[in-house]
């Protein structure tokens, strides 16, 4: 069940966006230019300067997972193999009001796991990263008209 909930087209997107605007080509070439190979750059200099976004998608897959409520109800045919999300919903749809309170308990409880992350790794959203790595603005004067 998990394995087609794994990649999503948004969170591949959303990388490819944070991608290319978060890793500045001058850090690229002057991590070349220090001897540094392809797999060292992408894993000591990229990831490090792209850990808000891959945070940020891994908490859109996460909740997508988490609340995901049509596959497992089609997959699974054992009512003990369900996600908290369909337990909650056949507990609420049940006609007697017996378990109204232990799905409100069950609800509450179901959002700790999600607002646990979230608090645990709201310290990879920082901003700025990469603010003094490359050159921001482009010289305005000509080489050949600067002064001497």
């Amino acid at each position: 069940m998990l394995i087609p909930s794994a990649v999503s087209p948004f969170g591949v997107y959303l990388a490819r966006i944070y991608a290319t605007d978060s890793v500045p080509d001058e850090v690229l070439e002057a991590a070349r230019m220090d001897g540094a190979g392809e797999l060292r750059i992408f894993f000591q200099i990229v990831t490090r300067l792209m850990s808000p976004g891959l945070v940020t998608v891994f908490l859109f897959q996460l909740m997508a997972i988490w609340n995901n409520f049509f596959l497992p109800l089609v997959m699974l045919s054992d009512h003990h193999e369900w996600p908290a999300v369909l337990g909650l919903s056949y507990w609420n749809s049940q006609p007697q009001q017996l378990y109204y309170n232990i799905t409100i308990t069950g609800a509450l409880i179901s959002v700790l796991p999600l607002v646990l992350a979230f608090l645990t790794l709201q310290r990879y959203w920082r901003s700025g990263l990469s603010g003094g790595s490359g050159k921001l603005w482009p010289s305005l004067t000509p080489p050949s008209q600067a002064r001497p």
